[in-house]
């Protein structure tokens, strides 16, 4: 094995990104499951309480209740048991338990439902922010000493420690409240079916403005910041004074040679966000009611439902992980310069 891998060190790189990757998420499952577990409260027992409170009555059989309850969700046992037991459960079996917000439903199935929403919401605000930003930020760079060019950096500044919340929180109360010219609340009308149908896809697609541009109109700020930086590290070299000899114009020199200089780490990042969209916008979703992964974390939260919230932390860390893997196999096809890294 050690020949094959000195002989070929391209494998060597895939055999230990593959590892890497598969150790991180074995890591991450345990250090998910021991910070709730080792929380000193209980779902269970602040449930009944609160059945207890609300009407003034003791429970009848509550002790049994709870005993039940805990057997169903891995709660009985010494710690190491139902870490081993909660381990074999969700790796051998893919199965993340039942939910206690929609019990008996299981995690696995209230996070299917949920994903394609997310999914739908944030791959689109991404991608838009990512597109604009680029053509933003390389611009403000390529003409950084105009007025323009000051005014969107320091525009981009300021909105980049804005938080996306007050950003909706504005749009809703403009857009939504006062000029009344978009929904705020859920993700279409409740008079459609969904399904592949005009009306359906028209009302998705006008709900998810508000949410869409509150994410944009962070988002973006970021990426404008990374790809004027990019490019203006680039603004200089040999290259691009070599294609300005030759007589090409601005505008390709900036697209073709230093904006594409600028795109792969740009792309990296790109990958690593929409890998990093399987965690929700929490603030977001349960402000215009959006029925994705977000809302889903806010409802586990209020109630501390354990396997919930551990199963859209595992989503998460998994999607994150994945695409991370995927640009590190890339990167050896894109880049010679790490080919040859890995050959030295």
């Amino acid at each position: 094995m050690r020949k094959l891998l000195r002989k070929y060190p391209i494998l060597g790189y895939y055999f230990n990104k593959l590892f890497t990757y598969f150790i991180t998420i074995f890591g991450a499952l345990t250090i998910t499951f021991f910070m709730f577990r080792l929380i000193p409260t209980n779902p269970i027992q602040n449930w009944v309480k609160s059945l207890e409170r609300q009407y003034s009555v003791k429970v009848e059989g509550g002790d049994a209740m709870i005993n039940r309850y805990k057997e169903e969700f891995g709660l009985t046992g010494t710690l190491w048991e139902q870490y081993t037991r909660y381990m074999y459960q969700v790796i051998v079996k893919g199965d993340l338990g039942p939910s206690f917000i929609a019990f008996p439903t299981p995690v696995q199935d209230l996070l299917i439902k949920a994903i394609p929403w997310t999914v739908a919401l944030l791959s689109v605000s991404i991608v838009i922010s990512w597109v604009l930003g680029l053509l933003i930020g390389s611009a403000a760079a390529w003409f950084r000493e105009s007025p323009i060019s000051d005014a969107i950096t320091n525009t981009s500044i300021a909105l980049s420690q804005v938080p996306s919340y007050l950003i909706a929180l504005f749009l809703v109360l403009f857009l939504g409240y006062q000029w009344k010219l978009l929904p705020t609340r859920g993700a279409f009308d409740g008079q459609y079916t969904i399904g592949w149908n005009w009306d359906f896809i028209k009302s998705v697609a006008s709900h998810s403005i508000l949410p869409v541009m509150a994410i944009v109109v962070v988002s973006l700020s970021g990426w404008i910041l990374s790809t004027r930086s990019l490019v203006i590290s680039n603004i200089g070299e040999d290259y691009l004074l070599y294609a300005e000899a030759k007589g090409l114009k601005p505008g390709k020199i900036m697209v073709g040679y230093a904006l594409r200089n600028a795109m792969l780490p740009q792309a990296t990042g790109l990958a690593l966000t929409l890998g990093s969209m399987m965690s929700g916008q929490l603030l977001i979703e349960n402000m215009f009611v959006y029925p994705g992964l977000g809302q889903v974390m806010g409802r586990a939260i209020a109630i501390f439902d354990y396997n919930t919230m551990m199963g859209i932390i595992i989503l998460s860390v998994v999607s994150v992980m994945t695409a991370s893997l995927i640009v590190d196999l890339l990167l050896p096809a894109i880049d010679p310069r790490i080919r040859t890294a890995i050959r030295a």
